[in-house]
């Protein structure tokens, strides 16, 4: 059904994402007695045409998954894509029968597919630019309590500890944490618009995944650089780790270990490399 469904789905384009976003919009929502006459049809007769309506339906909650992901540093146009090809997945195996609304099914497998690329597509650094965002990327998570909303008093003794500023530690915060996504929330009139509501609610298995993933962003890649050898490590941290004025260049370190600039980028690849296998076993 994935590759069928993919030939009839519109195509995000880098140049026209505010024209895809509004054509996404534009698409009507179903109301849960056609969710599930569409339902049966798929898994009872493999109606393409019926799962192509439930996707349709549910991209723009796709659309809203993928806005909590941009901190990361790929095209907002390639996590919609993902998002969608893991709606497209959850419609293949949602069953009808379960009484639940596909928003709900579907979630886990839009992120899911998210995070998958995200960690397939792995830059060590994403989320900082500066010296002191820097420190509270690798910081902030062995000085915060749990995961999840940051007081305001929590914040200031963070940024004291940290010597940052109270801003830098709230912002820092909401990248690693994020809000939770949009919802469907039930409507008493099936014959109007279903709203999309953001849930104030954490689960346990959004404060579990969230932690996951806060893990591998923080502890995680210090975990990896210890992986390397002195030498790999050395490249990783002055190429990828220090600010854009602090890096060094091949030629740089070419000199500094008394080999070709060549052997240096070859070092460099297969330490990221490395990096990237020890990050997905640990997602994994």
């Amino acid at each position: 059904m994935t590759n069928m469904a993919l030939t009839n789905l519109p195509v995000v384009a880098n140049g026209s994402m505010d024209a895809y976003i509004s054509y996404v919009n534009s698409l009507p929502l179903l109301t849960e007695q056609e969710e599930q006459d569409y339902a049966r049809r798929w898994r009872d007769h493999e109606d393409v045409e019926a799962a192509k309506q439930l996707v349709l339906s549910h991209l723009r909650l796709v659309v809203s998954v993928s806005r909590n992901y941009l901190g990361y540093g790929l095209p907002f146009s390639d996590l919609i894509q993902e998002g969608t090809v893991g709606l497209m997945k959850a419609v293949k195996k949602f069953d009808p029968a379960r009484q639940v609304r596909l928003v709900t099914f579907a979630m886990h497998w839009i992120k899911a597919e998210i995070n998958d690329f995200i960690i397939k597509n792995w830059r060590i650094v994403r989320t900082v630019t500066t010296k002191a965002q820097r420190k509270l990327f690798f910081n902030l998570r062995s000085q915060r309590e749990d995961i999840g909303n940051l007081s305001m008093i929590e914040a200031r003794r963070i940024a004291k500890d940290l010597d940052v500023t109270t801003e830098d530690v709230i912002e820092m915060n909401s990248r690693l944490t994020g809000r939770d996504v949009a919802l469907i929330g039930n409507s008493e009139d099936e014959s109007s618009p279903i709203e999309w509501l953001s849930s104030d609610n954490e689960t346990p298995e959004y404060i579990m995944e969230r932690k996951a993933d806060d893990y591998i962003q923080t502890v995680g890649i210090e975990h990896a650089l210890s992986e390397l050898d002195d030498r790999s490590r050395r490249i990783i941290e002055t190429r990828w780790l220090v600010d854009p004025e602090d890096q060094l260049t091949l030629h740089d370190l070419a000199s500094e270990f008394g080999i070709s600039a060549e052997r240096v980028r070859q070092i460099e690849n297969k330490a990221l490399q490395k990096m990237k296998v020890y990050l997905q076993d640990l997602a994994a």
